[in-house]
């Protein structure tokens, strides 16, 4: 395995690890965050090991999908798309209060249980190991 292949799937690792931590702390928007931040890293591990160089920097998971040529399953490319779009308002919140309400502990718990069921899915269909 490339050292950038596992340098990306250990960071992908330390990020899910970190969303625990947050869930833990009730810091329920950083889970989403770190969640997202973790398939990313995933995603571009599974790039890394067809490429030359860096993968794309870019924090679209459908971009990053797209170009590792996965074939998400309908119910994870959901999942995708719905973390994509509420990855925005984590890192750029306009309404802190109003984002604690929608992203609690609930959700949370929902996208980190998603998140721990993708990851395992995109390590098995590229055959990546820890």
């Amino acid at each position: 395995m490339k050292k950038a292949t596992k340098n990306w799937i250990d960071s992908a690792n330390y990020d899910l690890k970190t969303a625990g931590a947050m869930f833990l702390s009730k810091r329920y928007i950083y889970v989403i965050f770190m969640c997202h931040l973790s398939i990313e890293k995933m995603i571009k591990a599974i790039i890394s090991t067809e490429v030359n160089g860096l993968p794309p920097k870019s924090h679209s998971l459908l971009f990053l999908a797209q170009k590792a040529s996965i074939q998400l399953p309908h119910d994870l490319q959901e999942f995708i798309e719905l973390l994509d779009n509420v990855s925005i308002v984590t890192r750029y919140p306009e309404d802190l209060k109003k984002m604690s309400r929608e992203f609690n502990k609930k959700k949370a718990e929902e996208v980190y249980a998603m998140t721990r069921r993708t990851l395992k899915w995109l390590r098995q269909v590229s055959r990546l190991k820890d």
